[in-house]
């Protein structure tokens, strides 16, 4: 019974390491929810997703982002204007209110990783650099979900 219980317990743990995993902390920030999407060989660019929560006072910004594993790297946001579709560079940054919470999804703010030095593959994981004006910067890693993926499970 007791190698039951400790077994189920080890799987308890197990199951909960990926989600910890990717969590990333800076000072009065975390950063929860990272993830990409695989891309087919030749693609131009990857997208970068994550939630981004300030439990501080004051409000910080997303100023820089880069990749060693991309030529560039952007903040970008999608817009619906008029009717039309839009995405462009922020210019600035993206500022984290205070008490508050950012997140970078599709078809809004998100990171533009251009010409990838390769086709990001499933189950992998892709390294960014955040930069921000008070926490300073931050490493953390992708996860890289499949091609049609809306986001971790």
């Amino acid at each position: 019974m007791l190698r039951l219980l400790t077994a189920a317990a080890a799987a308890l743990v197990l199951a909960a390491l990926p989600a910890a995993a990717h969590e990333v902390k800076a000072g009065d920030l975390v950063i929860t929810d990272l993830w990409t999407r695989a891309t087919p060989a030749g693609a131009p660019a990857a997208g970068g997703y994550m939630t981004i929560t300030n439990n501080g006072k004051t409000e910080d910004m997303l100023r820089l982002v880069s990749s060693p594993e991309a030529a560039k790297a952007e903040l970008h946001i999608m817009q619906v204007k008029d009717g039309v579709m839009t995405m462009r560079p922020v210019e600035g940054g993206i500022v984290i209110p205070a008490g508050g919470k950012v997140t970078l999804s599709p078809g809004g703010y998100h990171i533009m990783f251009i010409g990838p030095k390769q086709p990001l593959k499933e189950g992998g994981e892709f390294p960014v650099s955040l930069t921000f004006t008070r926490a300073g910067t931050v490493s953390a890693s992708l996860p890289i979900l499949g091609i049609g993926a809306k986001g971790p499970p």
